[in-house]
């Protein structure tokens, strides 16, 4: 799937990962989010080898040829955390470093501290460490939307509404997704609040043609893949916000003491100001630090080039 790497399939013992290795040296593990695969970081692989480092990206629990438990607690933080765990004592070249995108850059933030003596150095896209939330999030989500709207991950908390929405065309889903928080999107056709008994797949845009950054052949590896998946494993992750926030209150701080590194768009949604302005009290090392202007939420796709040359000078700073 990922031009120059070898694919296996990892056995964790719970779960099997799909995973794309490459590379020898000191080891880099990259995670994917939603609604994405390993395939999301197929422009950072080659450059990363080149530059020395071992590359592992897996397809994580739910997406692709990986295990996708049943059941919705199999997906929480513990357990996707536990997977990286898993496969970087496999790999058995000790600590690793960890960056993640979108719902990958919880993970990574996550398996720091849950594990901080695996992992060397941790960085995100998009999603920002944050401090512990006063209270479930579920509830926060849910006042903030107010009485005539959904936010969107409380849309996705009831089992089977999304995915029929999603699964019903797979490509329309995927395409005006992608499309309405890049940052190519007009204005008019961003990504708009779920009005209160209305669908999340009418806040989305299908646009007439690709944006630059997306081939049709790219679009088809994520067609063909949640065609044959569906979207169930992904969304599981979504209806584990609380879950994660309960079974976290035992980690003693918030602060995160590795190398960091962080990269958003100015144009992603997702990339909460009021948490980035505290980063660097939540990451006292950190190294790289950079919003790209214009730039949406597919931060590795849309801007391949600005990422790599931030995360290789990240790398070189370890």
């Amino acid at each position: 799937m990922i031009p120059g790497t070898t694919r296996r399939l990892a056995d964790l013992g719970s779960v099997t990962l799909e995973c794309f290795e490459a590379g020898e040296g000191p080891l880099i593990v990259l995670l994917h989010g939603f609604p994405e695969l390993a395939f999301s970081w197929r422009h950072q692989v080659a450059p990363l080898v080149a530059a020395g480092w071992r590359v592992f990206v897996p397809n994580q629990r739910g997406y692709g040829a990986s295990s996708a438990p049943a059941e919705v607690e199999a997906y929480d933080l513990e357990a996707l955390a536990g997977d990286v765990a898993a496969l970087i004592r496999q790999a058995g070249d000790g600590p690793a470093v960890v960056i993640g995108h979108d719902w990958g850059a919880p993970v990574a933030w996550h398996t720091a501290r849950r594990y901080p003596g695996l992992v060397r150095a941790v960085g995100a896209l998009s999603v920002p460490h944050a401090a512990r939330a006063p209270r479930p999030p579920l509830e926060l989500m849910r006042a903030a939307a107010g009485p005539d709207h959904v936010y969107y991950i409380d849309y996705f908390q009831q089992p089977g509404l999304a995915e029929a929405e999603m699964e019903a065309d797979v490509r329309a889903f995927l395409l005006g997704f992608f499309w309405s928080i890049s940052g190519d999107a007009p204005r008019e056709e961003r990504f708009r609040p779920i009005p209160r008994g209305g669908r999340f797949i009418d806040a989305i845009t299908v646009p007439s043609k690709l944006p630059p950054w997306l081939s049709e052949a790219d679009l088809q590896v994520y067609v063909d893949a949640f065609s044959a998946t569906g979207f169930r494993g992904g969304l599981n992750w979504y209806r584990n916000v609380n879950r994660n926030w309960q079974r976290s209150a035992d980690l003693a701080s918030d602060v995160i003491p590795q190398p960091a590194f962080f990269v958003t768009g100015g144009r992603d949604p997702a990339r909460n100001p009021p948490a980035i302005e505290r980063l660097p009290s939540l990451l006292p090392d950190l190294r790289v630090f950079e919003i790209l202007p214009g730039c949406g939420h597919w931060t590795q796709q849309e801007r391949p080039a600005e990422v790599n040359d931030l995360l290789l000078r990240f790398l070189a700073t370890l």
